[in-house]
């Protein structure tokens, strides 16, 4: 009985150690598989994007300040009036360098060939000159600005991130260049923090594959990808594609690598990384957990879809947009208002709303029908888009109701804004199914006192749109100042 008992509890154990041990070795090549194409198919890209979404914040910004310069109407008029007085141009550019910490401003005028900077003027740009061939290169450019790495002469020579940007008077006729530099020490500093949070390799190249910027342990930065031992074979295929995924052998180690296009600096962004590590922490993960592997299973498979339904409650919850007109729902506008309001306590600065109302709006959808009264209130948001900076925030407040925030403008101004809307919607027709439909508003205008409660201030402005409507509608109506 005994043998029996024994025998029994061997073939038990045997069968249990094949059956895990089976278990372990395919549940190891299985994680192993699943790990290599999450690497491939998850981890580098997501990687990609979040560098992306860094440069974006970081580096991008250079290229949005520059395009702000050459858009901005004080530099157009101060070139169009010749160049008066050059203080203010260096005050303008030491205004743009301070306020957006850029290492360098410039411009440099078509008409005097006179170079601008912070400091102030540093030289004249001549054609004959071999530091001064990137302006003539960026006045025949066929796009309006270029990126292109340089050392910057009024800084010590020290190696800058340019972007040119090309300046037009009103009648689109080039008169300079203007823009910011970033240090290439600073954006390398930049490289190194998102190797170190993604523990990757990431480094840069342009279209002929050379190395643009790196950070550090990079394996000869001096070399184009074309003559690199390990990528020169597909060196050819990465230069060709917008973005892509490829595996290679590195010092006996398995490398994947991400590639990605960005157009902003016509550079290609390459992340790589090794999967050793990550395998033999999940060799040592699924060892350890091998035993409660079927429980665990059951605990995370239940708390993830806990955490999902969770979350689709609260990202359906947060949802901020208005979906048929693309801007900010009351939901969203409760949150921004709260944060003014806040702001306001901290810097103290002036702040309006205007209220409107789309007058007689039941007539149209009942004359035209209730796509037509859409079509009516989409174009009216265009419109009001039209009418403001894009530092204000348009919502939608109600079916046919709207409100927009006015950070730092007066109650005059405010009315000036909101007479300037409500002429061009009387003035501007809706075209839909060949019909043109006329629609008018009425609006209300207020301006935030000290202190006040938001739905006081809220409340103040609905009556001043009550009594625009009872004043015959299609008009504004302020508070006195």
């Amino acid at each position: 009985m005994e043998q029996r008992k024994n025998k029994l509890m061997l073939m038990i154990s045997l069968l249990l150690i094949i059956g895990f041990g089976a278990t372990s070795l395919a549940s190891y090549f299985v994680s192993r598989s699943s790990l290599r194409d999450q690497i491939v198919g998850r981890e580098l890209p997501l990687t990609s994007d979040n560098i992306y979404s860094e440069i974006q914040r970081d580096l991008l910004q250079t290229i949005f300040i520059s395009s702000l310069m050459a858009n901005d109407t004080f530099l157009r008029d101060w070139v169009i009036k010749g160049e008066e007085d050059e203080q203010q141009i260096v005050r303008y550019l030491q205004e743009i360098r301070n306020k957006y910490n850029a290492v360098t401003s410039f411009f440099v005028s078509e008409q005097t060939r006179i170079y601008y900077q912070a400091k102030g003027i540093l030289k004249k740009v001549q054609e004959n000159q071999q530091r001064d061939i990137w302006y003539f290169r960026v006045r025949a450019l066929t796009s309006d600005y270029e990126i292109n790495i340089d050392p910057d002469m009024a800084n010590n020579d020290s190696m800058t991130i340019f972007i040119n940007f090309k300046v037009f008077d009103y009648d689109k006729k080039f008169i300079g260049a203007t823009g910011v530099g970033l240090k290439v020490s600073a954006v390398k500093e930049l490289i190194k923090k998102y190797q170190k949070d993604y523990d990757r390799q990431i480094y840069f190249t342009d279209k002929q594959g050379n190395i643009t910027l790196h950070g550090s342990n990079l394996i000869n930065p001096d070399k184009p990808i074309t003559r690199m031992k390990e990528i020169s074979s597909i060196a050819d295929e990465i230069l060709s594609k917008s973005s892509g995924c490829f595996k290679y052998k590195r010092d006996g180690k398995t490398v994947h690598l991400n590639t990605r296009y960005i157009p902003e600096f016509d550079w290609y962004l390459l992340v790589e990384q090794t999967e050793e590590k990550a395998i033999k922490q999940i060799l040592h993960t699924l060892l350890i957990n091998l035993a409660i592997c079927a429980v665990i299973t059951s605990v995370v498979l239940v708390l993830t879809n806990l955490t999902i339904s969770s979350y689709q409650g609260r990202l359906e919850k947060m949802a901020t947009i208005d979906k048929l007109t693309g801007i900010y729902n009351r939901q969203a506008f409760d949150m921004i208002f709260h944060q003014v309001l806040q702001d306001i306590q901290r810097k103290n600065f002036t702040l309006s709303i205007i209220l409107f109302d789309i007058d007689r709006f039941k007539n149209v959808n009942d004359q035209f029908g209730h796509l037509a009264g859409d079509a009516v209130i989409k174009n009216i948001v265009k419109i009001s888009n039209a009418a403001i900076r894009r530092s204000d925030v348009l919502c939608r407040w109600g079916g046919e109701e709207f409100l927009i925030l006015l950070k730092k403008c007066s109650l005059d101004d405010a009315y000036t804004i909101s007479e300037k809307i409500r002429d061009t919607v009387a003035k501007t027709s809706t075209v839909y199914e060949d019909k043109k439909i006329i629609a008018t508003i009425s609006l209300g205008v207020g301006q935030y006192r000290p202190f006040e409660k938001e739905d006081i201030f809220l409340s103040r402005v609905d009556k001043l749109l009550y009594k625009a409507k009872q004043n015959g509608r299609n008009r504004s109506e302020k508070e006195f100042s």
